[in-house]
């Protein structure tokens, strides 16, 4: 087999689960997203029971691999839904297991971010007769997301790459499973992986220059903006 025959068969079918790694890549940054802020502000504004939860789910799921939280989700989830009627997915399953992972990594460039405004800005706020809560909500969150694009960025590249660990989760057809599979069929593991890396590739620049445009236009004039934190994942 030539290697445009080899590619006009192995493209088509990488692509396709190439999609399905972008959508369980946007599901588990998007419940990250959600939870790390919930995390994030619950540490430096909860009270102290509030402050200890955050920090001891940081510390659990940066403190344990990641595929372990996966099988967990996968296989011990499950089981007490379905005693309430609820069956998730394969799919699902590694939403919620790689999104609970990277809300504590996003928790902590959150924090960074927020600590990064000066403490008088919330004074200011609450001086001229806002709620804490409505102070956090129109005061410190919309600079807090400003702030901590550079760094967040690194949170979506990594998840990216780290969907490929679904590949261990029984039906999930994502580009490392089907990279695999073709790889097993073909016999030609070399070439398989190395098409599959170089569509990682792709899609980690493509998403970078994303990035950084939107990075770009969301600087404020005038106003340096660096890296609040430092990469967690290190």
């Amino acid at each position: 087999m030539g290697v445009i025959d080899f590619l006009g068969d192995l493209l088509p079918k990488l692509l396709q689960a190439a999609v399905v790694t972008l959508e369980l890549t946007a599901g588990s940054i998007a419940l990250g997203f959600v939870v790390g802020i919930l995390l994030s502000f619950g540490r430096v504004y909860g009270p102290r029971p509030v402050r200890w939860f955050a920090s001891g789910y940081i510390a659990f799921f940066r403190g344990t691999p990641l595929l372990t939280q996966l099988l967990l989700v996968y296989f011990g989830l499950p089981p007490y839904l379905a005693m309430i009627g609820i069956r998730i997915s394969p799919m699902v399953a590694a939403i919620i297991g790689l999104g609970l992972n990277s809300a504590a990594y996003q928790a902590e460039y959150f924090r960074g971010a927020v600590q990064s405004i000066p403490s008088g800005q919330m004074m200011a706020a609450r001086s001229i007769g806002l709620s804490r809560l409505k102070a956090i909500r129109y005061v410190i969150l919309p600079q807090a997301l400003r702030l901590v694009i550079p760094s967040w960025s690194n949170e979506l590249i990594y998840s990216i790459k780290y969907s490929s660990l679904a590949y261990f989760l029984t039906g999930i057809q994502e580009l490392m499973f089907v990279g695999r599979k073709e790889a097993l069929r073909t016999a030609n593991t070399f070439q398989v992986y190395i098409v599959v890396a170089l569509i990682y590739l792709a899609i980690v620049l493509i998403v970078s220059r994303l990035l950084s445009m939107l990075e770009e236009h969301s600087r404020i004039p005038g106003l340096g903006i660096g890296r609040i934190q430092t990469d967690h994942r290190r």
